[in-house]
């Protein structure tokens, strides 16, 4: 009998022993979930804090030429992805109706015109600073017919063999090109005497031929290669015939009533539009990057040259009359 009692008090002191750790156990487990729990919202809460200070949110205002909408649809999405908190909103159309937006006060953070003189005229207006512009993309003009029809013109040097043409306006920079390869070839006075289908932009231009309501029409390169399945090009400009390049300058224009952060976030946004990463894209789209002639380089070598010589020239001219006027003196000092 006290055996058995004996044996019962041992495993009653073992139950509790046991009893013991577990609780111990548990408190331990529930411890240290509770610190992970509490490490996790402080890292948690860390994160958010850093994204927030990665970048406030912030809306660009982008005027662009409609020959480049679908490279800027592509480049506004891979920039998205980088820039999340940033919103563009474009405005496309022909570059003469942005630039008399932008006179008019229209609010935009970057400009990015199909030609140099609706650019010039901004910074002339005071509206953009020259030092905020660049010649980014270069393109090409072509002549267009709607695929697989005939047609009698096979250059611009027979454009007027055509029934009609679709042409944009001259206040469009593609309308002012193809004016001046007119004026070049001597053709002028015959084009004007012809059927012309008028365009507010290149994108009617190039719709009025894609879908055969012209014979053909004038657009650019990037233009007929997004509808390469819709158009056939007749033939390119002769580079004798168009003697402007078709230059893409993008800018930085003042908006006064931005805010420092959409100002900030437009001018990152410049950035990015220079980058290798969106000329990519440009290329893809058929555009190339702009380089300045070496002639041009020479030029300008010349030029900075040549105004070294005249100031060069213009102090020994000074320093040659203060001596003269030095020894006048000297001279009516003796006679004295």
């Amino acid at each position: 009998m006290k055996k058995l009692v004996s044996s019962v008090l041992v495993l009653c002191m073992i139950a509790a022993a046991l009893a013991g750790c577990g609780n111990k156990s548990t408190e331990t487990t529930k411890a240290t979930e509770a610190t992970a729990s509490t490490e996790s919202a402080v890292s948690t809460e860390a994160v958010s804090e850093t994204q927030a200070a990665e970048g406030e949110a912030a809306t660009v205002q982008v005027y662009i030429a409609a020959s480049l909408s679908n490279a800027m649809d592509e480049i506004s999405a891979n920039y998205k992805s980088v820039q999340p908190n940033v919103d563009l909103v474009f405005n496309a159309g022909s570059s003469g109706k942005l630039q008399t937006q932008i006179e008019e006060g229209g609010a935009c953070d970057v400009f990015f015109s199909a030609a140099t003189k609706q650019m010039n005229a901004l910074v002339e207006g005071g509206y953009v600073q020259k030092a905020d512009v660049t010649d980014l993309l270069e393109n090409k003009v072509q002549l267009i017919k709607p695929a697989g029809t005939e047609t009698k013109v096979t250059g611009f040097e027979n454009i007027t063999d055509a029934a009609n043409l679709a042409l944009a306006a001259d206040t469009v920079p593609v309308g002012q090109y193809a004016r001046e390869i007119f004026d070049n070839l001597g053709i002028t006075d015959e084009v004007n005497k012809m059927e012309i289908n008028e365009g507010k932009n290149v994108s009617e231009v190039l719709a009025a031929v894609s879908e055969g309501s012209n014979e053909i029409g004038i657009v650019y390169a990037t233009d007929a290669a997004s509808v390469a399945d819709k158009v056939d090009v007749i033939a390119e400009a002769p580079a004798d015939a168009l003697k402007t390049p078709v230059l893409y300058p993008v800018g930085l224009i003042e908006d006064k009533e931005a805010s420092e952060d959409d100002t900030a976030a437009a001018e990152a946004f410049l950035e990015y539009i220079k980058s290798d990463d969106a000329m990519k894209v440009f290329e893809k789209y058929g555009f190339t990057a702009y380089k300045a002639d070496d002639a041009d380089a020479s030029e300008g070598d010349e030029t900075e040259a040549t105004e070294e010589a005249d100031d060069a020239s213009e102090t020994d001219d000074k320093d040659a009359e203060a001596t003269e006027t030095n020894a006048e003196t000297e001279t009516t000092e003796e006679a004295k």
